[in-house]
């Protein structure tokens, strides 16, 4: 689990990303879902041509740009109301539970 000191450490991330907004509320929820979009599409980008054309691509790239995804996700989160760490808490219920029932693997929400 997460413990109280990481919780108000994504808590102050997740205040720093809000501070970091620029967009009105009005057009907020589209340009935070494009930016994420976006910004994974360059981490795939990279991954792609580092397969495909046997490019060397530095992990400090696919950090930067995951650092991005990070932002644009915490930004979400925040739009709906929940911090980079309820964000994450959940996930971990979510994920620890499709374990403990053996469907980590496979799709769909509902497993």
């Amino acid at each position: 689990m997460i413990s109280a000191e990481d919780m108000k450490a994504f808590q102050g991330y997740s205040d720093w990303v809000e501070d970091k907004i620029i967009t009105s509320p009005r057009d907020r929820l589209m340009e935070n879902t494009l930016g994420l979009m976006g910004e994974a599409g360059e981490v795939a980008e990279k991954i792609k041509k580092r397969i495909r054309d046997d490019t060397k691509v530095e992990p400090e790239e696919i950090v930067k740009e995951l650092g991005d995804v990070i932002f644009y996700a915490t930004a979400l989160s925040n739009f709906y109301g929940a911090s980079l760490g309820v964000t994450i808490a959940e996930n971990m219920m979510k994920l620890d539970g499709r374990e403990a029932r053996g469907t980590i693997k496979g799709s769909g929400d509902g497993r």
